[in-house]
């Protein structure tokens, strides 16, 4: 088996026309029309051509209110997504991994519903798992990871 690293090694080369190695820049991303959080994590960052968010609560981005039900949590929550991922090159059309969390595996079926309205067409591979979130009123968090052409 060929180590992972090794691989990426392959491909950097081999991206390289000079032949030497490309050093990849992490790049913080933090779109201005999303308030920087409060605790010690970046909301994405980029390296390379992928975008990795950190997960995405369903409060408001301009109350920080989180609405009663997943199915408005959700779609809060894909909202700063695709902010996010805009600000980063990218779009929900690039994404190519979700991981959904929800407080209560019951609500699977009403965080789909606006889930599949994101990702109509060929959707990113997706977890879903039931977690404890950072606080009882939050519902849902999705991080994704995706590309940049």
């Amino acid at each position: 088996m060929v180590n992972p690293a090794y691989k990426l090694f392959c491909i950097v080369l081999e991206n390289n026309v000079d032949g030497g190695i490309i050093l990849m820049k992490k790049e913080v991303i933090q779109p201005e029309s999303l308030p920087a959080g409060k605790y010690p994590f970046s909301t994405a960052i980029k390296i390379g051509n992928m975008v990795y968010t950190s997960g995405q609560v369903g409060s408001d981005p301009k109350t920080g209110k989180a609405p009663d039900n997943v199915g408005e949590q959700t779609k809060n929550v894909l909202e700063k997504l695709k902010i996010i991922l805009e600000a980063a090159g990218s779009s929900l059309d690039k994404a190519v991994k979700a991981t959904v969390f929800l407080s209560d595996i019951r609500y699977f079926s009403d965080m789909n519903a606006v889930y599949k309205t994101y990702f109509p067409n060929d959707p990113p591979a997706r977890s879903t798992v039931e977690a404890r979130l950072a606080a009882p009123h939050l519902l849902v968090e999705i991080e994704i990871v995706a590309y940049v052409e």
